[in-house]
């Protein structure tokens, strides 16, 4: 039996020809369109009802698109975050849904205690000073002794605690699941509210999952109980932050530095007006992107497609 199947995850197509052989061997036939980020709902609705199953990057598999996809038996996403599938619609529909769980604490937390580094130290500036033919030199602010709080204390939130705890900062963590005791004291982190996460931090770090009810979780309440001078890095979604309130709060002072690997729309529109401050580092929706982790999510994600698929190993 021959089956169809589109790869939209840009991880997965750049490295897809070490797999063409693979996936011949077992009669999967594999589109994989031009893309840069995602493809939208539009074009998924043109071509989604030719696929057999889906190895998915941050596409939106809504409702419509699900229903449209008569022939879908998987829809594999390729990673953690499962925000831009309606699950729900799926299970409806009896459309498999599965995603690569527990991967990435390494690579994203490391990215995310570069830029802590960075927002701290200007770093990102002075680089554009010397390039640009001048000496800029300010001050920065010593790591050790300030608090970080990291909002989602799952695999990725954990390690961005060890990262800071290794540099000599203490860590405030919030988490809707209850963080235990033992996670706790294994990890040093103290457990809080998000209010006093919100009060109690120089800089907060965003590791959670993109939910309906966390949609724009930081905006002009929250940026308002914050530290003046705080410092925010965001490697999970962008939407959990208002972009907006967040340019009034870099525009006020009360936010003195973000570094942002994602965002409400990506890639960042050439409009957008977070491109006016020098005092923010952005990124490519990249954190997660070294040649090991890629190439052990891609089998993950291929053998929860086969799963799904009902071809057997």
């Amino acid at each position: 039996m021959a089956f169809n199947v589109l790869i939209t995850c840009p991880h997965l197509q750049k490295t897809i020809d070490h797999y063409r052989s693979f996936f011949a061997e077992r009669n999967i036939e594999i589109v994989v369109p031009d893309i840069v980020q995602q493809m939208s709902e539009a074009e998924l609705l043109e071509i989604i009802d030719q696929f057999d199953g889906v190895i998915a990057g941050d596409d939106p598999f809504t409702a419509k698109v699900l229903a449209q996809g008569k022939r879908l038996k998987i829809v594999a996403k390729w990673g953690i975050g499962v925000d831009s599938i309606d699950r729900d619609a799926a299970k409806e529909l009896g459309i498999l849904v599965k995603n690569t769980p527990d991967v990435f604490s390494d690579e994203v937390a490391d990215v995310a205690l570069g830029y802590i580094i960075l927002l701290a130290r200007h770093l990102h500036q002075l680089d554009q000073s010397v390039r640009s033919g001048g000496w800029l030199q300010l001050p920065g602010m010593t790591l050790r002794g300030k608090t970080l709080g990291v909002i989602g204390v799952g695999s990725i939130g954990r390690g961005i605690v060890k990262r800071g705890v290794a540099v000599g900062m203490s860590i405030l963590g919030y988490d809707i699941m209850p963080i235990s005791d033992a996670v706790q004291a294994e990890f040093g982190v103290q457990s809080v509210s998000f209010e006093e996460l919100l009060q109690e931090s120089d800089f907060i770090a965003l590791s959670c999952n993109l939910t309906p009810e966390n949609h724009h979780l930081l905006s002009h309440p929250q940026f308002q109980l914050m530290k003046p001078g705080v410092r925010l890095v965001n490697v999970a979604r962008g939407p959990l932050i208002d972009e907006m309130a967040l340019i009034a709060a870099l525009k006020s002072g009360k936010v003195a530095g973000a570094a942002l690997d994602v965002f409400e729309v990506e890639p960042l529109p050439m409009n957008s007006p977070l491109r006016q401050f020098d005092q923010c580092i952005f990124g490519t929706h990249n954190s997660s992107h070294t040649k090991e982790a890629v190439f052990q999510v891609n089998e993950m994600a291929i053998q929860n497609l086969l799963q799904g698929l009902g071809i057997k190993e």
